[in-house]
């Protein structure tokens, strides 16, 4: 196998930790490889894949699209380091409202599996930071949306960060009626 799949205390995320070949040169990761995440139930048709660059202090999230737009993500960090948080919006879930943090770096080279129903956002420690987010659906803006970063008690290490006008102003988690729905996976 080439990655580690850990599973996380939310049904259907996973850290990935795909294997690092190093010699004098620096390294070399294999992020994606489409029999392998087969093997392991994960999705494999992605269509777009993007990524941001963020300074120190830039908190970026908790997005989402919703149905039907709603998307698997794989994000990770190949340059700089972030605090990497995901929220369960799929009601009855076990873990509906709860969140889990990574903690994601080029150092590290760990990757979080996002399934749909997921809110997704970051802080960055270490500047810059490049995070790389690979969708199994097209970005669209008409189905984006998201809930406030500090609606759900999570412990950002910054109580003032640096965010945009549009994440500024998105609803609390409370506000939030999700259309997601969990439905039990099995990997």
């Amino acid at each position: 196998m080439s990655f580690a799949i850990n599973e996380t205390k939310i049904p259907g995320c996973y850290e990935m930790v795909p294997q690092k070949f190093t010699d004098k040169r620096g390294a070399f990761i294999k992020t994606f490889q489409q029999e392998e995440y087969a093997n392991n139930q994960l999705h494999v048709q992605f269509t777009e894949e993007y990524y941001s660059v963020s300074t120190r202090g830039v908190l970026r999230g908790l997005h989402f699209q919703l149905p039907p737009k709603e998307h698997v993500k794989i994000v990770y960090c190949v340059f700089g380091e972030i605090m990497d948080v995901v929220v369960d919006l799929r009601v009855g879930s076990p873990a509906y409202g709860k969140f889990e943090i990574f903690h994601l770096s080029a150092d590290m080279s760990n990757m979080v599996y996002i399934p749909p129903g997921l809110a997704h956002g970051f802080y960055v420690h270490r500047d810059p930071a490049i995070v790389m987010y690979k969708a199994s659906t097209l970005h669209a803006p008409q189905w984006d949306s998201g809930i406030h970063w500090a609606s759900l008690g999570i412990p950002w290490p910054d109580s003032n960060p640096i965010t945009s006008e549009k994440d500024a102003g998105l609803p609390p988690f409370h506000e939030f009626q999700s259309p997601f729905i969990y439905r039990q996976e099995t990997k």
